[in-house]
């Protein structure tokens, strides 16, 4: 081989054999100091403190006084814990599938290379640059029985119709949904459309050759291939789900009664309304474990994916 000119690619010296420390310089090393400084002191130790305090009998100020899991024995006994962990469920299921197939459906949409589409890609996603507080309260007058859609309906001489779900215990979380959904849904169609814009051209040119429907090119090919970009969509939109607040506050105070409590409210008002730290820290550290229980699996099939990809 070496006559001929060649060289055996087992004697070349591979990237990846090479120790981390050598391909990374020091000064990449020290500019990452302040992010792990952070993140150690920051996130983990604010985690631990929490965890400390959420074992403690603390109401107003931190306390040392040692009470176990009395703290999480109250928390599960909570009524309105309760209620906000069935809103909350109810809340993301609608919410995360909501988004996803209308983000897609848009995404599709504007992949056909429609006319205007830098507008139309700027209609779609501008939602999302608003806050959720400004969200929640558009939407609170849309939804006002005595402003919104359903007097305009009755006006129009629909004097029968009904559009009152802000005010209805049974619909009042789906009035949430509606609003979220409409700020978030053209977040994913930005994401899901980069991954449709990566797609080689060639399979379209192939499906039409076979004479395939474009329905079901996209159904049993193009969808498929788009899974890294909808699984960073829905780990997005699952942190909104958990930081559901602001848009809580704004369209319902979390009403009617506690119709449309979620964790996260719950969380804020007996930290700063009820001044009961102990109980807060122990739904925080709740609500922590059930997002480490969702995503950590997720995280850790993607990246032995990855990997298997790599090898």
């Amino acid at each position: 081989m070496r006559a001929l000119g060649l060289t055996s690619t087992s004697s070349r010296p591979s990237r990846r054999s090479k120790p981390l420390g050598r391909r990374w310089p020091l000064a990449a090393w020290i500019a990452l100091l302040p992010m792990v400084a952070t993140v150690v002191f920051a996130y983990l130790g604010t985690m631990l403190w929490t965890a400390r305090v959420s074992l403690t009998r603390s109401r107003t100020f931190p306390s040392d006084h040692f009470a176990g899991v009395t703290q999480y024995v109250r928390l599960f006994h909570n009524d309105r814990w309760m209620v906000s962990l069935q809103n909350i469920v109810i809340y993301g299921a609608c919410f995360i599938v909501a988004c996803m197939v209308i983000g897609l459906l848009l995404a599709i949409f504007i992949d056909q290379r429609v006319v205007a589409e830098g507008a139309l890609r700027t209609v779609f996603l501008y939602p999302y640059a608003m806050s959720f507080v400004a969200t929640g309260l558009v939407w609170q007058w849309i939804l006002n029985p005595e402003l919104g859609v359903q007097e305009v309906l009755h006006r129009l001489g629909f004097v029968h119709a009904r559009f009152d779900w802000i005010v209805d215990q049974d619909w009042v979380v789906y009035t949430l949904v509606i609003a979220t959904v409409w700020q978030a849904s053209g977040l994913v169609m930005a994401l899901l459309l980069a991954g449709l814009r990566g797609i080689d051209d060639e399979i379209w040119k192939a499906a039409r050759i076979d004479g395939i429907p474009r329905w079901r090119v996209y159904a049993s090919i193009v969808v498929p291939m788009l899974k890294t970009s909808m699984s960073t969509a829905f780990v997005l939109l699952f942190v909104m789900v958990v930081k559901l607040y602001d848009a809580v506050v704004a369209m319902t105070q979390g009403g009617p009664g506690t119709a449309s409590e979620v964790p996260a409210k719950f969380i804020m008002d007996y930290l700063f309304g009820r001044a009961n730290i102990g109980l807060a820290s122990a739904a925080s550290i709740v609500l922590l474990t059930t997002v480490l229980a969702i995503l950590a699996p997720f995280f850790y099939l993607r990246s032995r994916a990855a990997l298997r990809k790599d090898v």
